[in-house]
């Protein structure tokens, strides 16, 4: 059973173009993810024109550009977006993106009518978009990279203000006590999964910390899942094995291509062979009781030993350390009868090497 959500994040890896970024719907079907997900903004909504750019953001993209002028090659139009939705409702893959300012979670809620929304780790202290996104009634995925508990705990108080929507004037002091109520916590325990990130393109193996879903979960009590950026599949593998019932990661068409996120990215081969690779890991754990398999019945008269006649015994005689021993196959009596056997009588003549009933 796919117990695990994988959503294969396009991001910005079109690169502006739209026919590129049906190609990238076509690579996540094929990978048999479970949604692919785009990001929407308005460059000018999103960054400051005195915005610089992030270090791995220099180092893939070069200075000549300003980080507002990079993110606006980048955008997605209404009309393109549209257009995405459509092929992805033709192939039978849910169509995802993360708004980053007022307007994107308003075209994405109320015009795409997307079934969930993303809140982007960069967004985690932004309570005027959290109160948006929790206003909109829909689902919620929260990525906490760069964050404390704390954190992660006002955000989550500003979503269940905004889940009730309470006429109280937003503040503090209410969100706190959203997330404190009984009605705040159901809405958050319907409506909202956490996900574990580190937040740096590709992130450091010994800064993933993988515990920390646990974490996330104990405190929380919510679902919890994993954002990888890490090079390669293995990682986010883990996370399913411990646990995480979302994995998002992000692919591209090839690393070699222009743009701040390829580098970081998996190629179309690299993700089918994640997704695969979950799904055979979701088989492998399996439901916890520990019980002979079906496979391994078949085995047990082959691999266990059964007591056995070291020698020749005649009926009457008594079994003793001579004479009794242990071996192949498990179709006679367990060794576990041993010392049960030892100094009684033999009801029948047993050959060498012969199993006693």
């Amino acid at each position: 059973m796919n117990n695990t959500f994988i959503i294969a994040e396009a991001g910005v890896n079109h690169n502006g173009s739209l026919d590129m970024a049906l190609q990238l719907i076509d690579v996540a079907i094929d990978a048999g993810a479970n949604a692919v997900k785009f990001q929407t903004f308005k460059g000018e909504k999103l960054v400051s024109r005195y915005a610089s750019k992030a270090e791995y953001q220099t180092r893939n993209t070069g200075t000549a550009e300003s980080q507002l002028e990079m993110i606006k090659k980048l955008e997605l139009n209404e009309g393109q977006h549209l257009v995405l939705v459509e092929h992805c409702q033709k192939h039978g893959i849910e169509f995802m993106s993360t708004p980053f300012d007022l307007d994107s979670v308003d075209f994405l809620a109320n015009v795409i009518n997307v079934s969930r929304l993303k809140i982007p780790s960069g967004e985690i202290t932004n309570g005027l978009i959290l109160l948006k996104f929790a206003q909109t009634g829909k689902p919620i995925i929260l990525s906490t990279g760069m964050s404390t508990l704390d954190e992660v705990e006002m955000a989550l108080g500003v979503l269940a203000f905004g889940f009730i929507n309470s006429r109280e004037k937003p503040s503090m002091g209410a969100f706190t006590e959203a997330y404190s109520s009984s009605e705040g916590q159901a809405f958050l325990k319907d409506k909202v999964s956490l996900l574990h990130c580190t937040t740096e393109y590709p992130a450091p193996f010994e800064e993933v910390n993988l515990k920390a879903m646990d974490t996330l979960r104990d405190k929380f009590s919510l679902p919890v899942g994993y954002s990888d950026h890490t090079i390669g599949i293995a990682v986010p593998i883990a996370a399913v094995a411990r646990g995480a019932v979302i994995i998002e990661k992000h692919f591209t068409l090839d690393r070699n291509l222009p743009g701040p996120d390829h580098k970081a990215s998996l190629e179309p081969g690299e993700l089918k062979q994640m997704v695969s690779s979950i799904r055979q890991i979701e088989l492998a754990l399996g439901n916890g009781v520990k019980q002979p398999t079906t496979s391994e019945i078949k085995n047990m008269v082959v691999a266990r030993k059964s007591l056995v006649a070291t020698r020749e015994i005649k009926q009457g005689e008594l079994f003793t350390e001579a004479n009794l021993g242990v071996k192949r196959p498990g179709t006679g009596r367990s060794p576990f009868e041993y010392w049960v056997l030892l100094g009684k009588t033999a009801d029948k003549d047993y050959k060498a090497d012969e199993v006693i009933e």
